[in-house]
């Protein structure tokens, strides 16, 4: 077992090796390095659910949830494809993504642009401009192109679930949504 000083140390400087360790030593069932695992990387992860659902008490739970999927996948972790770090933090999206489709919350295109920090006010401006470009282009687009892209891309719900829930064939729907995504693409100059 790694000495407990040495851990600290080595996560305070975010050392990725020691997160690879830790989650090794996870995956051979050590609880000490569960638990310094989750000191090191939970405010992080937390960072990340609350990001994606804009509700503290399902961040909690979704983390929770992160957790759980990290004890029991830590065996599957494979240090050459990715750092610990970078495994946890795609748990940690993949998570909070399936439950923001699952509560199937409409955000408004104009939140996008809260939710990058540190930008210059260049930077917002421009990213008012698109939004505004996109809100534009797709009041251009037939009702349900448009109900259906919003659905597809602003709440993540797949292409599945929407034919499923509206009862239209799969192919339709693939077809109705590439047909409006290349008129959105036409409008908006790309």
């Amino acid at each position: 077992m790694p000495n407990s000083s040495d851990a600290a140390h080595a996560l305070e400087n975010d050392d990725p090796p020691a997160l690879n360790v830790l989650v090794k030593a996870c995956a051979g069932g050590s609880r000490w390095a569960f638990e310094t695992l989750y000191r090191a990387t939970s405010a992080r992860l937390f960072g990340i659910c609350l990001h994606y659902l804009a509700n503290r008490a399902e961040a909690e739970e979704v983390l929770q949830e992160v957790y759980v999927s990290v004890w029991l996948k830590a065996s599957s972790f494979d240090a050459t494809l990715a750092s610990a770090s970078t495994w946890m933090a795609s748990i940690a999206r993949h998570k909070a993504i399936d439950r923001r489709r699952a509560r199937r919350v409409h955000e408004p295109l104009d939140t996008f642009s809260q939710l990058t920090a540190g930008d210059t006010v260049v930077d917002s401006v421009e990213r008012e401009r698109q939004g505004s470009a996109i809100d534009r282009c797709l009041e251009t687009l037939e009702e349900a192109q448009r109900r259906y892209i919003r659905f597809a891309f602003f709440e993540g719900c797949s292409y599945a679930e929407l034919a499923e829930r509206h009862s239209i064939a799969l192919g339709t729907m693939k077809s109705w949504i590439r047909r409006g995504l290349q008129r959105l693409g036409r409008c908006l100059g790309l």
